[in-house]
Order: C-alpha cells, then structure tokens, then sequence
C-alpha cells in the first residue's frame, strides 16, 4: 500500500487526520484483505479509496507448496506487468521466514544463480517488497502464526537497489505498523563494497550476509563476475570496516559446488580468512540447488568441509534447505515469460534463459 496516494485521498475526501493511522492499522495490524473490510471507514470512503489506491501493489498469479508443506513460493505480478518470486519457509520451532525479491531478474550474473540468467529488468520499490511480505503475513495470520523473520535474499542484489530496500525495511520495522524488530530482517549482498560501507552507517541493527562462495579469488571470480570489480581483500576490508562500527555478527554464505569450491584447499583458504575475527564471522554452509549448470557437493564431502571448519573452531552451521522441489531454494528463483505467454519457473526457466548464451569460463 502506498501511504502518500492514501493521504492523498484523504486529503481530497476532508477526512481528519487520524484516517491514515486507521489505514496504516488495518494493513499493517489487522491484516484484512482489501478496502471492503476496513469498516471503520464509511463505503463512500471505501469505495473512493478502492478506485484511487491499490491494496497491494502486487497480485498472486500462482502458488507452489513443497511435498513436506515448509515451504510455500508464491509468483506475483506487478502493476506493469513484471513478475518475481517470494517465498515462505516455515521451520518447526515456529520461526517464518519471508524471502522477498527487491529486483526483478538481477544484473550480478553469479553463474551459480538461476536469476542471475534474467539479467536485470528493473528495481522494486518498497512498496512492492513490503506487499511480498503482507501477502504471507495474512496467509499466516487465520492459524495464529505471524511472520518472525524477513530475508533480502530473493531475486535481485540488495544493495543494487539500496534505497528503496531500506525503505520497505523501516517501514516494516514501523512500531506503530508491522513492527518487526530490525534484529529479524538480514540483507544479503554478493559483495559490493560502496553498500556495505553505507550499510555500516545505519543506525538499525540490521543483519549483513556475504555471499562469499570462495575465498580463492581466482575461483571466486569464476562463479560471481563481481569479484572483478571487489576481490576477496577488498570485500574483507570494507566486512573489517562494518563489524569496526557496529560491532554486529557477518554471516557468510557458501554454497558448495564439486570439485569447484569445497577441496581442501579451498577450505583450507576459507579457514584463514574466518580466523581473522572468529567472534563476529559465522559462515553458512549450503547445498547446491539444481540451476542446470553445475554439480553439488556429496552430502558426505559436504560435511568433511563442515568438519575441517569446526576443528578449526570457526564458527559454521549448515543450512537447511527449503523448497528444492518447487525450485524455492537458494539460488532458484527465476521467471521466463515467453513470447507466446508461456510461463516457466525455477530450474526450467534458468535452462531457457542460458539456451542463447555462452557457458562461463572455467565452468
């Protein structure tokens, strides 16, 4: 919902002040599904704001639940016409997980990323993120649950689109509206210095995560073109510069790929870059998610690379994997529309997009 246009109709309306308060409530607290239901409002006011503000400024096109039910990912449309991706996780401690998209497709290319094959077609505002993580929220809200944490870890490069992501981010904190605590969201960059540098100077305590994936930059620079432009030193530099100011944890993200980033040198390297803050590095080890390009780590060597970790007393967890059979997890989210109307998702549509394009080097 978009809070200026609703104000704007008030103001045309000569409704009092306290109206968008009552607005901003019935979206944001009382979850209800449209202009009809907020009936503390008079119909010749429901129906003013009906035709000039769009409850949501995105639509549920289609939904797509995993076999075990933990993951729900939902496709939405926007107002003109783009789609993108958002997905629920629900763990059985009770904690739902919003990932939320805040580009449409993404202009990073990491090779491992079937929205990397989009390219980049536009940013979303915040309006756009925030109605992702409403649009759950009320799915959620009949059976007593409520969405616990939000990830900006969907489709797009956060820090790409800055601006508009802190945005949806304090308006989601908002006490007097969705008010969830700034320790529950975490912004995931694929390592772009000039955002993490100004991300260090919010004042929220917001949760950095670096898609890492190497600390090799010679392998780093062949899976994620952007290690051209910000090699690993360089990353590290400005990750020393962000734990110096907010004294605040950075999770690093590292997704396996055989024979790629998970031998013993490749560990060995991991480990000593970790060792230079162990008090405020965590990394998080992944499984590959099929995207239709490389071969993920053997669930046995997958947890030797855990194990070289821990004996080096890193801190390290491996993730737990939501929704890989509806083309929800880590690095799967994708759309191709064709021309003809014919819509993909996921794994299928990655495969499409890279049809014309040459495979990357060194893959």
């Amino acid at each position: 919902m978009n809070l200026q246009h609703v104000k704007a109709v008030f103001d045309e309306q000569k409704q009092p002040a306290f109206r968008l308060a009552q607005a901003k409530r019935a979206f944001f607290v009382d979850m209800v599904g449209g202009w009809d239901q907020v009936t503390t409002f008079s119909k010749p006011l429901r129906e003013a704001l009906e035709k000039g503000v769009a409850w949501s400024s995105v639509k549920l096109v289609v939904v797509k639940k995993s076999a075990d039910a933990k993951t729900i990912k939902a496709l939405f449309e926007c107002a003109d016409g783009k789609k993108i991706e958002a997905v629920l996780m629900r763990s059985e401690t009770g904690r739902n997980t919003v990932c939320l998209s805040c580009q449409v497709g993404c202009p990073m290319g990491c090779t491992f990323c079937a929205t990397g094959t989009m390219g980049l077609v536009r940013n979303l505002t915040a309006e756009e993120m925030v109605d992702q993580v409403m649009h759950f929220a009320r799915e959620l809200k009949p059976e007593g649950a409520q969405v616990t944490n939000i990830v900006y870890m969907g489709m797009g490069e956060p820090m790409n689109n800055y601006d508009e992501v802190m945005k949806s981010i304090r308006a989601l904190h908002d006490p007097e509206g969705f008010n969830l605590g700034s320790r529950h969201f975490t912004v995931s960059t694929c390592g772009l210095v000039p955002g993490i540098l100004k991300f260090a100077e919010e004042p929220m305590q917001v949760n950095l995560a670096i898609s890492l994936h190497s600390a090799v930059n010679e392998t780093r620079t062949k899976i994620m073109p952007v290690n051209r432009a910000f090699p690993v030193e360089k990353l590290m530099n400005a990750v020393e510069t962000y734990c110096a100011r907010t004294n605040r944890k950075v999770f690093f993200e590292y997704l396996l790929l055989k024979g790629i980033n998970d031998t013993p040198e490749e560990a060995r390297a991991l480990i000593k870059l970790m060792e230079k803050n162990p008090r405020l590095y965590h990394v998080n080890l992944i499984k590959y998610h099929d995207t239709a390009l490389y071969e993920g780590t053997p669930k046995d060597d997958r947890n030797d690379f855990l194990l070289q970790l821990k004996e080096a007393e890193i801190p390290v967890t491996h993730r737990v994997s939501f929704g890989e059979d509806i083309d929800a997890a880590c690095g799967q989210l994708a759309v191709r529309e064709s021309s003809t109307g014919k819509m993909t998702q996921g794994t299928e549509a990655a495969r499409e997009n890279r049809q014309s394009k040459p495979k990357p080097a060194g893959v």
